[in-house]
């Protein structure tokens, strides 16, 4: 692979803040291709503390160089698969955003569309162990996330927040890599990676003596149920944390899924057949600061 690209900032005026530039790509391996990709890319401080941003940006992402060959590609023949060449991912993104700071707090807010072409995904071959890459034809990704920030409270808590609404989906057949051939549908269909609502809330208190604690809630709505459309259910988990300094010791104590919930992560064969989430885990952290 030879890339060249160019790029460079431009201030139009001390609140106005433009970036742009281009790429090529050539490419040369189980295929040949080659791809011009542009980006560009604003910001605009309006008052003192609120920031708007803009982005265009155009990404070609290399096939992979590895193939299929030999007793694997004869056993996917056997079981009605075949292998097309894998070509580069294209994806064409744009991006709006705000960000404020008010009363200490960094609030933030953002949205993105993703339009891919050739998206890379993955599948098992049969009823085994054996993954192949694919691509699908087009995907479109949709997003808007909003997050929080807080300073130091009562000069002793901070807190954090996130929130994501996205969806993944969809449209057309495989275009590279693993395949049955099926004729490709007209409409569109989620993939696996569709999860909708995603949040994560959480704090540390700062203790005396170089002390904290901290905890943090992590909800998701639940991943594609099968091939969908619908969803597994939402869950939600807790973790926790504390440590202290004792010189140069630095200890740590950590507790992952607090309530030992146990739900179903996904029971799609692209990640592999069904997983659950892991159970409680406690670790303990032990740090030395040497003196240099």
């Amino acid at each position: 692979m030879t890339a060249i690209f160019a790029e460079d900032r431009f201030d139009i005026t001390p609140r106005l803040t433009v970036r742009a530039g281009v790429r090529y790509t050539r490419f040369d391996g189980a295929i040949r291709e080659s791809a011009v990709s542009p980006r560009a890319g604003a910001a605009l401080r309006i008052g003192s503390n609120l920031v708007l941003r803009a982005s265009f940006t155009d990404v070609y992402q290399p096939p992979p160089l590895m193939t299929v060959g030999g007793p694997v590609l004869d056993f996917a023949v056997q079981q009605g698969f075949g292998f097309l060449p894998l070509r580069g991912e294209r994806d064409r993104s744009l991006e709006l955003s705000a960000g404020t700071t008010a009363a200490g707090w960094n609030l933030a807010v953002s949205g993105f569309r993703n339009h891919a072409r050739n998206f890379f995904d993955h599948d098992v071959l049969g009823n085994s162990n054996i993954f192949f890459p694919l691509t699908i034809d087009q995907v479109r990704i949709r997003a808007l996330e909003a997050s929080a920030q807080s300073p130091l409270l009562a000069q002793l808590v901070r807190v954090h927040f996130a929130y994501s609404h996205q969806t993944v989906q969809g449209q057309g057949g495989v275009s590279g890599g693993l395949t049955d051939f099926s004729p490709p549908s007209d409409e569109r269909f989620f993939l696996d990676h569709d999860q909708r609502n995603t949040l994560s809330a959480g704090g540390a208190l700062q203790l005396p003596r170089g002390s904290w604690v901290s905890a943090n809630m992590a909800y998701g709505s639940g991943f594609l149920n099968g091939d969908g459309p619908q969803h597994l259910p939402g869950h939600t988990s807790f973790d926790a944390a504390a440590g202290t300094t004792l010189g140069a010791f630095m200890i740590k104590l950590s507790v992952m899924n607090v309530t030992n919930s146990r739900y179903l992560i996904d029971n799609s064969n692209t990640f592999g057949g069904t997983h659950y989430n892991e159970p409680r885990s406690v670790m303990m952290q032990l740090e030395y600061q040497f003196r240099y």
